[in-house]
């Protein structure tokens, strides 16, 4: 990782880089907090183009058509030994965010800004997380740290706190700041701004006051440090003081699909794999250009003519250019999940069906064993204070809250590949059917619907009887989860690790029946996982974990107030669910931990007329 002078400060896994820190996020290092720059400045002359065509059509449908590459962030080179070597700087620009720094010498508590020119920066290229700023004119040149304290809005924007205008107003000083602490709290009612030129001074409680009790209103001026301007426009959101180290300074948009063989053959499947490349050919002597310039390494047993004749009838057919929404990347995906033997083998792709557990056959139509999986995820832009996950994938999301990666329409995103291994259970349609037209399960989909409602009309969501998930995807989520709490306990990974993937759709007149779900786990290594997962697939090991997983689900270490849990009263999207029994890491839900309720599943001590499984 670099800063615009080539300084090294630190290093992060390029799965980090769209998950964690990604563009606009702040990454907290030992003595300096650095911000993650737009892609603008990014070099990518290090970067691997990512394949994956379904994702790229996804990403264009939300960005744009000029959107051509997906990414993946510039890897540093392995071995480099001398800290001075030009190599040694390869990596994502950043830039010390927050500006304001406050001297750590318990006598000073200076507090300025980092251009002001009391600070310097120390770059320690040995030890580059050692890499600081010293308040250089005070006594034993002591560290600067970061001021704590920011400010942001729903719009994403991010801004320094202004400190001058909350001591002062809109009174002339010529200010000299310092951040007094006067107890050993930490809290914002024992911190105090003192001005010394006019002795002003200003608890920072005030500035974290309820919206009733609120004494300062610090206003958004619409800046983004990531690109290094401010909206043209007046921000319409109200800024908040948020602190440094705040879960919701940054949420990731992420785009992932898999890599679903589509071709029945070999060839086929090849240039699928590859059209990004093959997109460009022209006639049969461009193929033989590819394989000169060693693009086409994987091509070596099929002759130019064949290559030709396979990309000319996927050209025929791909006349008009692809729409596909986010939550169509899972069509493709269903369809291949639950015919597993019409798809080929791939290098990215393996799956094994196997029967359903006994005492689960007239419930679970069949299991897939995912030996092979990889998933390519894209990151197309950022939130702040306000989750992505509010919102339903499917729907327009609001361009208002979703932050640009880049000053200017981008022509690639950052993207990641990783490789691992699933399992996934199709569930048996007239089963689902069967329990969602019973007469308590119609009156709990209604109770969910009208929570959904009042829960996105809260939030000011547009239309907020629109995309309802209905009681299908609340049945399948809340089995995914308990079945995903008991794998963690024998599979060898951690439950962050594991993730769903929910299939959940109503038949219509356009539209197929899907009911399944997917847990799978992935690793950045070209290698993929160990194989902990699949193993539990089969139909004895599954069948004892399914009956482990529904059996705790019966009981909650926080029942009965667990149990009697009411979303309608609470304002909340779940039900009988709560962190002891069935809230997971969120890395491994894709709904926040929205729409559960155990009571779907198995009798709880609350009700036991919803119970799916008997």
């Amino acid at each position: 990782m670099t800063s615009y002078k080539k300084y090294q400060v630190g290093e992060v896994r390029p799965s980090q880089l769209l998950l964690t820190y990604g563009v606009g996020a702040i990454i907290d290092l030992p003595h300096i907090s650095t911000l993650i720059m737009g892609i603008d400045d990014w070099d990518t002359a290090n970067a691997a183009e990512i394949h994956e065509e379904r994702l790229l059509h996804a990403v264009q449908t939300a960005l744009g058509g000029q959107v051509r590459q997906l990414l993946s962030p510039p890897a540093s080179q392995e071995n480099v030994y001398s800290p001075f070597d030009a190599a040694n700087y390869i990596g994502v620009p950043v830039t010390a965010f927050p500006r304001w720094m406050v001297c750590s010498r318990p006598k000073c508590h200076l507090l300025a800004p980092v251009d002001s020119g009391y600070f310097e920066l120390k770059a320690n290229p040995y030890q580059p997380d050692r890499t600081r700023y010293i308040h250089h004119n005070c006594a034993h040149t002591p560290t600067a740290l970061p001021s704590r304290f920011m400010i942001a809005c729903e719009g994403g924007h991010l801004d320094d706190f202004p400190y001058i205008h909350f001591v002062h107003g809109n009174l002339p000083c010529k200010p000299l700041l310092r951040m007094l602490e006067i107890g050993v709290s930490g809290e914002p009612s024992d911190i105090y701004i003192k001005c010394d030129t006019c002795g002003k001074s200003r608890a920072m409680s005030d500035a974290f006051s309820s919206d009733e009790e609120q004494r300062y209103y610090p206003t958004c001026r619409g800046r983004r440090p990531h690109l290094r301007d401010f909206e043209r426009e007046s921000c319409a959101f109200k800024a908040r003081t948020i602190l440094l180290a705040a879960s919701n300074t940054w949420f990731p948009l992420i785009f992932s699909a898999f890599s679903i063989p589509t071709a029945v053959d070999v060839l086929g499947q090849l240039v699928e794999e590859h059209w990004t490349i093959l997109q460009a050919v022209e006639s049969v002597r461009d193929i033989g250009v590819l394989r000169r310039t060693r693009l086409l390494e994987h091509f070596s047993q099929y002759g130019d003519d064949d290559i030709w004749a396979k990309v000319e009838r996927k050209k025929t057919g791909q006349a008009v250019e692809e729409i596909v929404t986010p939550a169509e990347l899972k069509i493709p995906e269903w369809r291949v999940l639950s015919n597993p033997t019409v798809a080929p083998k791939a290098d990215d792709f393996e799956a094994t069906p196997v029967n359903a557990p006994d005492g689960y056959t007239d419930i679970i139509q069949q299991v897939v064993l995912v030996e092979r999986l990889r998933e390519v995820r894209a990151l197309t832009g950022f939130t702040r204070i306000e989750s992505l996950s509010d919102y339903a994938e499917e729907e327009a999301l609001p361009k208002d809250h979703i932050m640009p990666l880049s000053r200017h329409a981008p022509r690639w995103i950052p993207a990641a590949e990783v490789r691992g291994e699933g399992i996934f259970l199709q569930f048996r349609e007239d089963a689902i059917l069967q329990w969602l037209h019973k007469v308590t399960s119609a009156k709990h989909d209604a109770l969910f619907r009208e929570s959904h409602i009042r829960w996105r009309a809260t939030r000011h969501i547009p239309m907020p009887e629109a995309n309802y998930p209905t009681l299908r995807y609340v049945l399948l989520h809340t089995f995914a989860h308990a079945l995903m709490r008991q794998l963690t306990l024998e599979c060898g990974y951690t439950a962050a690790s594991i993730r769903e993937r929910i299939y959940a759709q109503s038949a219509d007149d356009d539209r197929e029946p899907m009911a399944g779900i997917l847990l799978y786990t992935a690793a950045p290594d070209s290698e993929g996982t160990l194989g902990g997962l699949v193993s539990l697939g089969k139909p004895d090991a599954l069948g004892w974990h399914i009956d482990a997983a529904l059996e705790a689900m019966q009981h909650c270490a926080s029942d009965p107030l667990c149990a009697e849990h009411n979303s309608h009263e609470d304002k909340t999207l779940h039900e009988a669910a709560c962190h002891a029994c069935l809230f997971s890491p969120e890395t491994s839900c894709e709904r926040g931990n929205k729409y559960l309720d155990r009571a779907v599943l198995v009798p709880t001590v609350q009700r036991s007329e919803l119970a799916f499984f008997s």
